[in-house]
């Protein structure tokens, strides 16, 4: 199969693109012939070392994806095969992330995709699970106010969708208006960079962080008693948090990585995430796409902030 590996971390000048063994499925897992792979920031920073170092003598980066499965290995039901799927942290822990034509994942990580598009597929795993457990993991949302930090980035644009299918009034803070036009299907948008941000934004019962530092000040003056903030992103270092105010309301900070989430919390996020493709309640950016032999450009795209989905086609 033809593939983007890494042999060492770095620029996107380490990826290359060839072709080397395809993969056989072990037991318990299946290959998926890929159609699509999404592209998400963690796939650059992975391969630029930023979050860890390489722990295999080749690793091709995607951590989702979809496709059909072609082929399962011992254990698992040959009904499997022919089946419309997404994939998701296909390369946690594993060299065969979805930047190939093929991958190998354990079944519980190929996700039945009935008629929904590949696009759509691809877009899923990161974003979407992550989306749900930020929403959802202290309970339904029904009636609530929940403010989405950054709804034109993927995890916002699905956290949007997935609170106003969840029963939420949803509010969105963006910072232009070509930003504010990706988050449109929130209630209310919100430019944070203008003055009166609060105010605009109002009471809100649960906060989908993506900048903690940056947007204390804001969410600790929007978030009523009881409110939770759960944050997920972590591209600064450290946060000055105000400890007091959180007290005085019973407020509560939590963080969540998607790779080491509770396994009970990740299967319902799972489950919830594919309900939600069955209702229709999810949409992808618009989408940027590169062929496979341009997987070095796609993850400058993601890096350099590129507004939209990234997509790679894996069969291209």
């Amino acid at each position: 199969m033809i593939a983007a590996t890494y042999t060492k971390t770095g620029g996107s000048d380490v990826l290359d693109v060839h072709e080397i063994d395809t993969p056989e499925p072990g037991p318990g897992e299946v290959r998926v012939k890929l159609e699509v792979a999404g592209v998400n920031p963690t796939d650059w920073k992975a391969r630029a070392g930023a979050t860890g170092s390489l722990n295999f003598d080749f690793q091709i980066p995607g951590q989702d994806g979809a496709g059909v499965v072609d082929a399962v290995g011992e254990g698992v039901a040959k009904a499997w095969v022919g089946e419309r799927v997404w994939v998701y942290l296909a390369a946690w822990q594993s060299r065969y992330g979805t930047a190939a034509q093929y991958t190998v994942v354990p079944v519980g990580k190929a996700v039945p995709l009935g008629d929904a598009s590949f696009d759509l597929g691809a877009s899923l795993g990161v974003p979407a699970v992550t989306a749900y457990h930020c929403l959802f993991s202290d309970g339904p949302i029904t009636g609530k106010r929940v403010l989405v930090a950054g709804g034109a980035g993927a995890v916002g644009h699905a956290a949007i969708e997935l609170a106003k299918w969840g029963g939420a009034e949803v509010v969105t803070t963006v910072s232009s208006p070509e930003k504010a036009e990706l988050a449109s299907a929130a209630n209310v948008i919100v430019n944070y960079k203008q003055d009166g941000a609060a105010e605009k934004v109002g009471k809100v019962d649960r906060i989908v962080e993506l900048a903690l530092g940056p947007n204390f000040e804001l969410d600790a003056a929007v978030l009523n008693e009881h409110g939770t903030i759960i944050t997920y992103a972590s591209d600064q270092a450290t946060a000055e948090i105000a400890i007091r105010p959180l007290m005085m309301a019973n407020l509560s900070l939590r963080f969540m990585l998607l790779y080491t989430v509770a396994p009970k919390d990740l299967e319902d996020a799972i489950q919830g995430v594919s309900k939600a493709v069955g209702d229709g309640a999810l949409t992808t950016l618009p989408l940027h796409r590169f062929p496979l032999a341009e997987t070095a450009a796609a993850h400058d795209a993601v890096e350099g902030g590129a507004i939209g989905k990234v997509v790679i086609d894996a069969s291209a």
